[in-house]
Formats: structure tokens, C-alpha cells, sequence
């Protein structure tokens, strides 16, 4: 069954599949309403993950000095940290050499 079975079904959109779907009885137009409110909603659920895991995406912006400083601290050398750096501080002080 759908994972918001609480939710009441749209008679509108019943009666659209039921004429859509002639072979379909009453009960099989509902279910059909239900798994595309379901699928609709799991979409919905999806792009909202998406849009958020996109914005709380870690970036450089106002670290980079700190993170060359403590390169020219360790290394005395100066290097400038690229934006597409990785922002995983092993990973970044695993790769000054590159920068």
C-alpha cells in the first residue's frame, strides 16, 4: 500500500483514471490515484533531498587563507588553495604538493 494511507484520495482524479482506464473498477482506479499520489510525492521527497544536499555542500569560501597559512606554517612555503580543492582537510594536506 501507499505510505500515507490516511490521506484521502482526490474523487477528481479517480474519475479521470476511471474513464481513462475503462477496464478498471472503482477500487482499481482508487489504487491507481493512490500510487501515483505516492510516486508524486517520493519525486517531491527526492528533489527537496537533492536541493538540500546541494546547498549544505561544504566549499572553500573563507577557509582557503587559514588552511594556506597553516601550509606556509608547516612548510614555509605559500601556495594558493584552488576552490576545487577537496575540502576534507586530510585529503586537502594530503595534495599540497599540488597546489
Amino acid at each position: 500500500m501507499a505510505a500515507n494511507t490516511d490521506e484521502t484520495t482526490d474523487a477528481e482524479l479517480v474519475a479521470e483514471i476511471a474513464r481513462q482506464v475503462p477496464d478498471a473498477s472503482a477500487d482499481e482506479a482508487a489504487a491507481i490515484a493512490v500510487a501515483i499520489g505516492a510516486h508524486l510525492t517520493d519525486r517531491q521527497r527526492a528533489a527537496a533531498a537533492a536541493a538540500a544536499a546541494a546547498g549544505s555542500e561544504e566549499t572553500w569560501d573563507g577557509k582557503e587563507w587559514s588552511f594556506s597559512g597553516r601550509i606556509d606554517a608547516t612548510q614555509k612555503r605559500h601556495v594558493r588553495v584552488r576552490q576545487e580543492s577537496p575540502t576534507d582537510p586530510w585529503s586537502a594536506a594530503g595534495r599540497t604538493d599540488r597546489m
